[in-house]
């Protein structure tokens, strides 16, 4: 059983970014694993002189997961118009080490603002970019909280249809 690993750039707990992965979640067939990553808050700030003599257990277990996943999709609020430092120090921690490189990967960008969290959404891409993805889809959710009822329940159905294609397009990526 293939895996897809999720990750919020939000620690929110009530995050519309997180509430939109666990939505992706229920959109894969049952022989796809899906789980979203929970340790992005516990990874120190990027050093990569404390790399030096192998990885901290935080950072062992992002690598691992990253490593095993068959696909990985991030979803990522805008804040001050850019990726949240936590999503970025996470991405720091893969640089050298490549388990993104040539990994498919889905992007979504979620934002109670009208722009969707554009701004974050491109600095994402060209961090990935960096680190040598192989870039499957991408969907941008403007004013998010719109779209979410009082449950956590997407009621948006262009937006529902959205998540349906992006998880269509990395269940083909995986495929092979």
């Amino acid at each position: 059983m293939k895996t897809i690993l999720a990750i919020s750039g939000s620690l929110r707990a009530s995050s519309a970014n997180t509430t939109i992965l666990e939505i992706l979640g229920t959109l894969f067939p049952v022989d796809v694993r899906y789980a979203i990553y929970e340790g992005i808050g516990n990874l120190p700030h990027f050093n990569p002189d404390i790399d030096k003599d192998g990885p901290l257990l935080s950072v062992k277990a992002l690598r691992d997961h990253i490593k095993n996943a068959a696909a990985v999709v991030i979803c990522t609020p805008e804040y001050a118009f850019g990726v949240p430092g936590v999503l970025k120090n996470a991405l720091d921690w893969l640089v050298s080490s490549g388990e993104l490189n040539e990994k498919p990967v889905a992007t979504i960008s979620a934002s109670p603002l009208y722009r969707g969290g554009d701004r974050a959404h491109a600095s994402l891409l060209l961090t990935l970019e960096a680190l040598g993805v192989q870039k499957i889809a991408e969907v941008t959710i403007p004013a998010v909280t719109t779209k979410l009822n009082e449950h956590g329940e997407l009621t948006h159905p262009e937006t529902k249809q959205e998540l349906a294609t992006l998880a269509q397009s990395l269940v083909k990526a995986i495929a092979n």
